[in-house]
């Protein structure tokens, strides 16, 4: 079997960048192209140089095992601790599964393959490797997405009970850091028009309107007022809640911040804070204007 040193090193970079890129999406790390280029181009190198330098098995082993470790980290930038640990880990596991992919492919395509001491040389398309490569990528991202959106949510979800007369209803709220809702001082909660009905029954009694900023623009909404709500046992007496989209069914009611956390956040004071984070992800907001 013959090995073209620079087809083998671009196939090499191109995998190892899908795999870097991938496991700074697992470890929630910040995506640099240039530093992806340069940790892939490191391991790209180091797979040429491995199979000529002839080392015993277990030597072999800890060389593929540090130089992994080595071009992960590279591929970090100015992460935590964790994020570095996190990192190479998912870029393990994230080697094995997609080598033991491309075996399966192999060998369902009758490709001719052979296996060294820690590395894998094979007779393959290059497209079939790395359209391989690019889709264990793309749903290796969207999976990561999915679980990260759902660990947040879940962290998110209270238990409330809401009152309204005679009325009691047992929802799940969600807390989303992005509601800076006030409505005379006080927080606002989002339900859907649907809940409105079940809390407050078919004619509602308004307690004043408000305009509500969203990315679809301006709308002005009534607000209502319930008895007492109650967030994982901490009551509130007299809650405003405002009609809105609530898009989830785990949840029936967007939570303002201070249910949960007891801090009273504005429009004015959340701008001050943003101001001096910058970097860090965006918040989805809402802004109010009475």
């Amino acid at each position: 079997m013959v090995v073209y040193a620079e087809y083998a090193f671009l196939e090499n970079f191109l995998l190892d960048a899908l795999l870097l890129y991938l496991a700074l999406k697992c470890a929630r790390g910040r995506v640099r192209v240039w530093r992806i280029a340069l940790a892939a181009a490191v391991g790209a190198g180091e797979a040429l140089a491995f199979p000529v330098l002839g080392l015993p098995a277990w030597a072999a082993y800890l060389v593929k095992f540090l130089g992994g470790a080595l071009i992960a980290v590279v591929a970090v930038s100015k992460g935590s601790k964790k994020t570095y640990i996190v990192t190479v880990a998912a870029f393990f596991l994230l080697t094995f599964a997609l080598g033991g992919l491309l075996i399966a492919v192999y060998s369902f395509f009758g490709v001719e393959y052979a296996e060294g001491s820690g590395f894998l040389v094979e007779r393959a398309p290059v497209g079939l490797v790395l359209g391989v490569g690019g889709l264990f990528t793309a749903g290796g991202a969207a999976l990561c997405g999915r679980f990260y959106r759902y660990r947040n949510e879940k962290r998110g979800l209270f238990a409330c009970t809401l009152t309204a007369g005679k009325r009691t209803v047992k929802w799940k709220g969600f807390a989303d850091s992005g509601n800076l809702l006030t409505f005379r001082g006080e927080p606002v909660c989002v339900i859907s028009a649907a809940a409105v009905f079940a809390l407050f029954g078919a004619h509602p009694s308004e307690v004043g309107r408000m305009r509500v900023g969203t990315v679809n623009g301006e709308t002005e909404r009534p607000v209502f007022r319930c008895d007492s709500l109650t967030v994982g046992g901490r009551e509130t007496q007299g809650a405003y809640l405002t009609p809105g989209t609530v898009e989830r069914g785990e949840y029936q009611l967007i939570l303002h911040t201070a249910f949960v956390e007891g801090n009273h956040e504005t429009s004015e004071t959340f701008e001050r804070v943003a101001g001096k984070r910058t970097g860090k992800r965006k918040r989805r907001s809402l802004s109010l204007r009475k």
